[in-house]
């Protein structure tokens, strides 16, 4: 559920004789805002030719009509609808473009938060230079660009005779790309929204998809798309409150328009049934609730090797209801699989926790062998000095002489056995990223020919992504005393959520332990996806899966996730510049793994559908320090 107790609805208006009688009508009703005429939409001003050319008066209502507050918070302001400043006509497109700006710089003027401008078809680039030009200068307000879900020529009956000739496949027609169009022009600015107009007829899942990696802000339901219950009260479709409940996942604001159709219920009903759906949604568990308020959050990969983490990072991974108890069990296992029944008394199996943190791969082994039923020592081997106060801590109040805490870098450690089994915990977003591959190659020396390695595999996984909110968030992130592009040559940890995954994952790089030396962590694969809609591309999500032992596994791949895990969200790779990519084509990128003595980094590039730079050329931007 959103952030708020309740759902953000809104009345959008037509025409509103009187701003206070209608804004009171609203409240009374449930509404949390209002949708109005910035001019009376029969107000066709003349600046360019014509009688009222030279005519000076108030061209809207005036700003005394209202508190400021109200004006700020309360209101969304509605351009023109006779607005036509892509015309072919000059006259025509001049008048409508000083007639936009002065109804923009209105709206600025009453500091209303968003403005809600139509877009009726493709031909919108001059509109898209007005726009641009306007969110350029001092405003602050939103820009939402009004569309319906799909063009209403897609939806013409079939009973109807010699209906004119509609090509559905042609671009032109299709709602995503009037918006694309507009939006590319503005280079992706980011005071840029939707508002997102449900029609009678929904389209494919794929496209509805394709909307939800855009930044919806607010989604109109006309009156006439509700059904009347055996009550009598006005409800939606099946399908309808399908996409009301994705739309509620984006925290989108809801938006009633047209007349009142069940005038016994009052226009309230309507509101009392956004608010009903909304309720309605089950609670957040697992990781949806762990990650609220961090979605599309971008975060920098932690650099465990190069920088000690804080007690309250290791705090949050302790509480992974999951991913321990999947140690638990690979531990298990290797015992019961390394030491027979016959042997248990006699033998006493080397354990050693690499990157031990606060100790919860210890507990969890030690709990493993006393459900085993067999005998173990532990080292637990950790470099961080302030890590190991509560490894020695909980050795002396808990572990006693079962545990070995050894404070140093496991490269470094010259250990006075060899191991049986290596547990250790350190996987990144996207496996490899936090150097577990070179780490564990630095633990080589001291384990037995037989040492079983937990996790013994793990696999990255790459998917491209579609999301103007990433984008933007990726754009806030410059540095000044960095290279000029380097925050769109850096990977971002972020909880996904509005964005569009284009195809399926592929696998990239896959690391096995113990390794058969000599050990070679450099990587390079190429792999090509298709894109099944017209679609922008952003960058690529990350992923990794981690075989512990036998069957045991974790997993953020979104088809094998291990459900109620949040040690890790996915990691994202952005373009510096996005891609178009057209239906039925496909995507090839390149993915390079670098390796030098003192750090390691990633490159990537395109070369289909268009051949990109490589990012990050020789880690110019972001490596990982070893």
């Amino acid at each position: 559920m959103a952030a708020q107790q309740h759902v953000s609805c809104g009345r959008c208006l037509s025409c509103v004789p009187d701003i206070s009688n209608s804004m009171q009508l609203a409240s009374y009703a449930g509404f949390d805002f209002v949708a109005m005429p910035i001019v009376h939409p029969r107000f066709q001003r003349e600046f360019v030719e014509g009688k009222a050319k030279d005519r000076v008066a108030a061209f809207a209502r005036s700003d005394l009509l209202l508190p400021s507050q109200d004006w700020s918070a309360l209101v969304v302001g509605k351009l023109s609808e006779w607005l036509q400043v892509d015309a072919e006509n000059t006259v025509v497109r001049q008048n409508s473009q000083v007639a936009l700006m002065q109804e923009l710089n209105y709206a600025a003027h009453l500091s209303l938060p968003a403005v809600l401008v139509p877009l009726n078809n493709i031909n919108c680039v001059n509109l898209a230079r007005c726009l641009y030009s306007h969110m350029q200068g001092h405003s602050n307000h939103q820009v939402w660009i009004h569309v319906p879900i799909q063009a209403p020529g897609t939806m013409v009956d079939d009973v109807v005779e010699n209906p004119v000739s509609f090509d559905e496949t042609s671009k032109d027609n299709e709602p995503w790309h009037w918006w694309n169009t507009l939006r590319r022009a503005c280079n992706h600015h980011k005071r840029l929204g939707i508002a997102l107009e449900a029609t009678l007829d929904l389209p494919s899942q794929d496209v509805i998809d394709r909307w939800m990696g855009e930044p919806v802000k607010c989604a109109i339901f006309s009156t006439s798309l509700f059904l009347t219950n055996k009550k009598g009260f006005p409800v939606l479709s099946k399908a309808h409150q399908s996409l009301v409940v994705q739309l509620f996942r984006l925290d989108v604001q809801m938006m009633i328009k047209g007349t009142n159709r069940h005038p016994d219920k009052g226009i309230k009903a309507y509101q009392q049934y956004m608010e009903h759906l909304y309720q309605s949604q089950p609670p957040l568990g697992g990781v949806d609730a762990f990650a609220k308020g961090y979605e599309d959050y971008l975060q920098c990969p932690l650099q465990p090797l190069s920088d000690n983490l804080e007690s309250q990072t290791y705090e949050i991974f302790e509480k992974d209801p999951v991913k321990y108890t999947r140690y638990q069990e690979a531990v298990y296992k290797a015992l019961m699989d390394k030491v027979p029944e016959a042997q248990k008394a006699s033998t006493k199996t080397i354990i050693m926790v690499l990157g031990a943190g606060r100790g919860p791969l210890v507990t969890a082994s030690l709990k493993a062998a006393e459900q085993a039923e067999r005998s173990v020592h532990v080292y637990a081997v950790e470099k961080n000095p302030n890590a190991a106060v509560t490894l020695f801590t909980l050795k002396e109040d808990k572990w006693g002489d079962l545990v070995t805490v050894v404070l140093t870098d496991m490269r470094e450690w010259e250990a006075p056995v060899k191991a049986d089994i290596i547990v250790s915990e350190l996987l990144g977003s996207f496996g490899d990223n936090e150097l577990s591959p070179e780490c564990l190659d630095g633990a080589q020396p001291f384990l037995k020919d037989d040492c079983i390695s937990i996790p013994c595999k793990y696999t990255s996984y790459l998917s491209p992504l579609m999301s103007h909110k990433l984008y933007n968030e990726v754009k806030l992130c410059k540095e000044k005393d960095k290279n000029p592009e380097a925050h769109f040559e850096t990977p971002y940890v972020v909880r996904l959520q509005n964005v569009s995954v284009l195809d399926k994952p592929q696998s990239v790089f896959t690391f096995t332990h113990p390794a058969k030396p000599p050990t070679d962590n450099q990587r390079y694969k190429h792999l090509t996806f298709d894109i099944k809609e017209d679609a922008e591309l952003h960058g690529f999500a990350g992923y990794f899966d981690t075989v512990l032992y036998g069957d045991i596994m974790l997993s953020t791949e979104p088809s094998t996730y291990s459900e109620g895990m949040f040690s890790w969200f996915p990691i994202f790779f952005p373009l510096k510049t996005p891609i178009h990519l057209n239906a039925n084509s496909k995507v090839t990128v390149h993915f390079w793994r670098n390796v030098k003595s003192r750090n390691v980094w990633y490159e990537w590039s395109l070369t289909e559908p268009v051949a990109t730079p490589i990012h990050n050329i020789n880690g110019q931007s972001y490596t990982i320090s070893l």
